[in-house]
């Protein structure tokens, strides 16, 4: 199961976090949402996206209110956003569909924050598994999941 991908990820880099497991589906923002008990926004959802030679995956991680600007993400991937396929969402991020997370990825995925979630003190990313999530700050976020850097590619 993935979120035990991320709960050893979590020990093998010291990361004194508790993955929040739950009795109902978090699999999307609003039902994680419901879960956590929070606003849809703090929700940070991770995105993936195929990069241009599509051999690898983009995971784009933002709030849970925003979507991707076409624009902005041509604007700093060089390229159009395409978005993984059902088949190719595990393979390349390492989590099933509804638990794709930054944390515990192959080495080719790159992980990039958006700085929508810069308005919250903590944001709750998936753990892995659908009915999983995870407290942290941004800055937490940034180290804990090997962020490459903070853009801004969202409306």
């Amino acid at each position: 199961m993935s979120v035990e991908i991320v709960r050893n990820y979590f020990q093998e880099n010291n990361i004194d976090k508790e993955i929040r497991e739950f009795p109902v589906s978090s699999a999307t923002v609003e039902l994680a949402a419901q879960a956590v008990g929070v606003e849809p926004a703090r929700i940070a959802k991770t995105l993936s996206f195929y990069t241009k030679d599509k051999s690898a995956a983009i995971l784009i991680v933002t709030a849970g209110d925003m979507k991707i600007d076409n624009s902005k993400f041509k604007h700093q991937f060089g390229m159009k956003a395409k978005m993984l396929s059902p088949e190719d969402v595990e393979p390349m991020t390492g989590h099933a569909i509804g638990g794709v997370c930054p944390f515990g990825n192959p080495q080719s995925a790159s992980v990039y924050l958006d700085v929508s979630m810069k308005r919250f003190p903590t944001v709750f990313p998936a753990a892995g598994s659908g009915n999983s999530a995870v407290e942290m700050t941004c800055g937490e976020l940034e180290q804990y999941a090997g962020a490459k850097e903070w853009i801004d590619v969202c409306k």
